[in-house]
């Protein structure tokens, strides 16, 4: 797969954003680009810019349009984007075309209902009883892709739904499996886009044996970024990314690929209090990867942990909250980080004190006296 992210010129302290955008589809940038622009880390005009290249890459020609209108309001949409459109309006047509007797079945939803409740919905039962062959499926394949990259994801995810029981090539099925979650995670379709992931991690490990190492490797890191849209949008999205994460191949693909994410499982590890057990585990391997990736979340458990340094830990309390309220991610993680934060620092600095001042303690949270005593209660 190709990067997603075309670089946008000066980047902000912390900000993942071009570091996690190497590792999804490019569609995926727009929404993130769009936060970038609701908390004005960059200026519009480079968001803007960083729009247009991602969309030129895509079928979206009617979008591309408009930001170019909003960019060049004095300026006529240039030739290219209107013969682009005319093109990919032809295209759409053309794979319409060939893919026409398949899509005319998929549209009778009576017939599939019927072949699916009588388990006959397979390309052997098409070909002897609709006359469907496998260019047809072939077909559908591309069409599914052409839709997607049109930025028609409902659509999109209902023909690759129907792709993936057909083609009897294991790889093009694998692959409408990533174009399934990639649909689920664009249409905010959550609980579909963490069955789509559980099936898809099975899917990694069920193709190891014909798979190179490398590729499993990258296939695993891939599944991990996809996975960051849930840590925001699921109920279960911070659970689900800290035992992916945790999981023995998964972290040895963090240490190998993509220590950046280390940021993103220590924000889900600190927030939920059933995972309080991994702390141990994950400041092991915030040490190990400190000299290639250390921000103000990692810091912060790096200091409390491996250092016992509580003011340091305290004061980086605030870079903390400024890099999780700017990152797409975690958005809605900052009030429980910091909550969550203080009472680790809390519990650390209760383990090798003997007697503690908890007005004193209090002042260095930068909290009023009474939440450290209710924690001494629970």
């Amino acid at each position: 797969r190709e990067s997603a992210w075309v670089a946008m010129g000066s980047s902000e302290a912390h900000d993942l954003t071009q570091t996690v955008g190497g590792f999804l589809d490019r569609h995926m940038m727009l929404p993130m680009l769009d936060f970038l622009g609701s908390k004005q880390v960059y200026p519009e005009s480079e968001l803007d810019d960083a729009r247009l290249k991602i969309l030129s890459r895509t079928n979206m020609v009617d979008f591309a349009m408009d930001i170019h209108k909003k960019v060049n309001p004095n300026e006529p949409v240039p030739a290219e984007m209107s013969t682009q459109r005319e093109a990919v309006m032809a295209k759409m047509q053309t794979l319409r075309d060939e893919a026409a007797p398949l899509l005319d079945i998929l549209s009778n939803g009576s017939l599939v209902s019927s072949m699916r409740s009588e388990r006959c919905f397979n390309l052997a039962y098409l070909q002897e009883h609709h006359n469907i062959t496998l260019e047809h499926v072939a077909a559908l394949g591309k069409h599914a892709k052409f839709t997607f990259d049109c930025g028609d994801y409902r659509s999109a995810t209902s023909l690759l739904s129907s792709f993936r029981l057909l083609t009897p090539n294991a790889d093009d099925a694998f692959s409408a499996q990533w174009g399934r979650l990639a649909c689920e995670i664009l249409l905010g379709a959550w609980d579909a886009a963490l069955e789509e992931l559980g099936s898809l991690r099975d899917a990694i490990e069920a193709r190891s044996a014909t798979t190179s190492a490398v590729m499993q490797l990258q296939q695993r890191a891939w599944l991990m970024h996809w996975a960051l849209f849930l840590l925001p949008n699921h109920a279960s999205g911070r659970q689900v990314v800290s035992d992916l994460f945790l999981s023995e191949r998964y972290l040895n693909t963090i240490q190998t690929t993509c220590p950046h994410l280390l940021r993103y499982l220590a924000v889900a590890i600190v927030t939920t209090p059933r995972r309080r057990h991994l702390v141990k585990e994950l400041v092991r391997v915030i040490a190990m990867e400190k000299p290639v990736f250390l921000d103000p979340i990692t810091a912060f458990l790096d200091d409390l942990y491996n250092s016992a340094d509580f003011e340091q830990a305290q004061e980086g309390l605030v870079a903390c909250a400024t890099t999780i309220e700017n990152d797409f991610f975690l958005r809605n993680a900052s009030a429980d980080f910091l909550s969550h934060a203080r009472l680790h620092i809390f519990e650390s600095y209760c383990r090798i004190h003997e007697r503690i001042d908890l007005e004193s303690l209090a002042q260095k949270l930068g909290m009023e006296r009474l939440p450290p005593e209710k924690w001494i209660v629970q």
